[in-house]
């Protein structure tokens, strides 16, 4: 079966339909979906949570729960219809001709095997391999994701790796048999932008070696830019609009396409700007959809006619299709945003809050007997190593770098839940080195965060309201009889109804839950506040409005943030000043604009590579980190950069601390290589403004 251009059509959904069995009803999850993907050919499919994206996926796999069913339409895979397919039958076509790679590692590789084990069996009983010969083809799949020491790794265990190991482990599984079809569910979502763009860089090595057909589940708008052919936009269970990826990015014709663009934070914009255009609202009941187009309660563009019917597919100038009564009416599309350098950044004269000196965090490993017998001392993991920064009052100081670079660690230790090893930590010219507990109660008050993950902090057995109340009563901030309308203002300040008080966590959706954390962090009237990845889970639209919110608040409060994230474009909208750290060491500091131009530290200037634009207009250089990662242990008297570094000088990297150097006023490289050097370095990024052409016709 092929297409008019002649390129194998590997899957084919038509009119596609999943509906959930719950006790209000069906679910009607997905409802007559159709797209096609061709050999070699990479579709993104975008939207909200709870827009069905993962449902279809697993409808292709026939890997539906028990409550969920395919209530109408075909799916084919090379012409050959999956739903009407044997078990047997399936059980060989999945691994072999079609694979799914997860969203969490964690989750599809088995705790008890070794990981090499997991990646042979699928050999062996796919394609029939002897033990040793299907070992020695899992080795080479773990040389080709770029893992280190193949061999050795064979027999290691999935907690002995990291989450970007474990993900490469299930992309080789995926493609040990050269499947035809894979489908992969947000599978880089939570790993940092270097991992992530080896990992991309990997797949599609993979997807040109193989002609594999690509079927691609995200959120990321900037991923979708840089890595695939086309892209499929879903709002709450239906097909809104798909085409082409230059096409859509640069002439979105349905408003939620153009909502969704909107949101993303942007290289040109700051919050010193417009705010981002958050789509405001919430998905529709599903067991009871309205009549008319699913969008039109959340459309700004809506008319009369969009509540009474549906709107039929049109086909798109450009390519690809848009469901939408009024697509041809519509002003040209334009991402709302501001120059980065708009509007002043007072961080020189904003007065100190924060004040980290030379601080440490290290922690003792268990000895081995053979140490103990010898009487070797104890060695260390050196999470954070002589680190010293500043956060100024109502200013943003974002703390970047790869995973496992520290920056948890100082942003726990800054709030008290670890000791520091060493060094100074002051708030507001007061000691505040130590555990929380034995802190002072109003500098436990002045100091608080918000995790990354709201359901592993919010108690399931309070309502929002008594968890609101809490921090009210324990620092006395709000009698017995003003701490209800002061939830109520809490609410109202994080943009949620007044009502949610007698809800639980799990009543709500994730971008809820995490604006309840922010609100109970803002209860205790804080002057700082810890915020350690607050928004890597979430989906863009409500990435934009917990944006907007942590702006609105820092404007009213005047409280400090140190922001941790691994999102440049976050960053390049909401800090002030950022710091860049790696293995437990800053390497570069300075404003949020001097940052994003050279002169760059050789790693700023790698993790600005690796950024995913979402605007595939934009230029950037290519540069990917070789080389092995140092031992936290004992990473060597010289930078400790040097073995991946693509700059490096030679043994004077290697053996001698590098030097800190001043480019400009607050803004300090630590690097061997000079200044002037640095300065010649070309930008990495050449952003191109989005284009606007008209969204209405050719």
């Amino acid at each position: 079966m092929s297409d008019v251009a002649g390129h194998d059509v590997v899957l084919d959904v038509r009119d596609l339909s999943v509906g959930y069995r719950t006790r209000g009803g069906e679910v009607q999850a997905v409802r007559r979906v159709s797209l096609r993907v061709h050999g070699g050919e990479t579709l993104a499919l975008v939207g909200e949570s709870g827009s069905g994206k993962t449902s279809l996926a697993l409808a292709v796999m026939r890997y539906l729960d028990g409550s969920g069913r395919v209530a109408g339409g075909a799916i084919r895979f090379h012409g050959e219809d999956l739903l009407a397919m044997a078990p047997v039958a399936l059980r060989k076509l999945r691994g072999s001709r079609l694979a799914m790679v997860y969203q969490d590692p964690q989750t599809a590789l088995n705790p008890a095997f070794p990981v090499g084990e997991q990646v042979a069996e699928a050999l062996r009983l796919h394609l029939g391999l002897a033990r040793r010969e299907a070992r020695r083809r899992t080795v080479e799949l773990l040389a080709q994701v770029n893992l280190p020491q193949p061999a050795q790794l064979y027999t290691r265990y999935p907690h002995e790796l990291s989450g970007g190991q474990q993900q490469r482990i299930v992309i080789a599984m995926a493609f040990a048999c050269n499947p035809e079809l894979l489908l992969m569910d947000e599978p880089t979502t939570g790993l940092d932008v270097t991992t992530e763009a080896r990992i991309l860089d990997l797949i599609a090595e993979l997807r040109t070696r193989h002609r594999s057909a690509i079927l691609y589940i995200t959120h990321n708008l900037g991923v979708v830019a840089r890595f695939c052919h086309r892209v499929a936009v879903m709002y709450a269970g239906e097909l809104v609009e798909d085409g082409p990826v230059e096409r859509v990015f640069a002439r979105p014709l349905h408003p939620y396409t153009r909502g969704l663009l909107a949101c993303v934070p942007r290289l040109d914009a700051s919050k010193r700007g417009a705010p981002l255009a958050a789509i405001g609202g919430g998905l529709p009941s599903l067991i009871t959809p309205p009549p008319g187009c699913i969008f039109e309660p959340r459309c700004p563009e809506r008319a009369p006619i969009c509540a009474e019917r549906a709107p039929a597919a049109a086909a798109a100038p450009g390519g690809g299709t848009v469901r939408c009564h009024r697509w041809e009416e519509l002003p040209p599309f334009r991402t709302v945003g501001a120059s980065a350098g708009t509007g002043p950044a007072p961080e020189a004269r904003a007065p100190g809050l924060l004040h980290v000196e030379d601080l440490r965090c290290h922690y003792l490993l268990r000895r081995p007997l053979a140490d103990v017998v010898r009487r070797l001392p104890p060695r260390a993991v050196r999470a954070v190593d002589d680190v010293s920064l500043e956060v100024a009052r109502a200013h943003t100081l974002a703390l970047v770098g790869e995973s496992g670079c520290g920056k948890t660690t100082l942003g726990r230790a800054v709030v008290g839940l670890l000791e520091p090893t060493g060094g100074r930590i002051e708030f507001a010219g007061a000691d505040a080195a130590g555990l929380a507990r034995r802190r002072p109660r109003d500098l436990r008050r002045r100091i608080q965060i918000v995790f990354q993950n709201p359901d592993a902090t919010l108690n399931p057995q309070r309502t929002v309201g008594e968890t609101l109340a809490r921090p009210l009563k324990l620092f006395g901030l709000a009698t017995a009889a003003g701490g209800d309308e002061r939830v109520r203002e809490l609410l109202r300040a994080v943009h949620l109804p007044e009502a949610y008080a007698a809800r639980y966590p799990h009543e709500l959706s994730g971008g809820e839950r995490q604006r309840v954390a922010i609100a109970r962090a803002f209860a205790a009237e804080p002057e700082l506040v810890v915020c350690d990845e607050p928004l890597s889970a979430l989906d863009v639209s409500v990435q934009a409005a917990v944006l907007n919110l942590l702006v609105d608040l820092q404007e009213r409060s005047a409280a400090g943030y140190l922001f941790i994230s691994h999102d440049l474009s976050v960053v390049r909208y909401l800090a002030d000043r950022v710091a860049v750290m790696y293995m437990g060491k800053l390497c570069e500091v300075g404003g949020v604009d001097a940052l994003f131009a050279p002169p760059y530290h050789p790693y700023t200037e790698a993790l600005l590579s690796a950024i995913p634009l979402p605007d595939p207009g934009s230029v950037q250089r290519k540069i990917r980190l070789e080389g092995s990662v140092p031992s936290p242990v004992d990473p060597g008297p010289g930078c400790r950069f040097q073995s991946r570094c693509p700059r490096k000088l030679g043994a004077v990297c290697e053996t001698e601390p590098p030097p800190v150097r001043e480019a400009a006023p607050g803004h300090v490289i630590v690097c061997h290589i000079p200044l002037e050097e640095l300065r010649r370095v070309p930008p990495v990024i050449d952003h191109r403004p989005a284009a606007t052409a008209p969204s209405g016709g050719p």
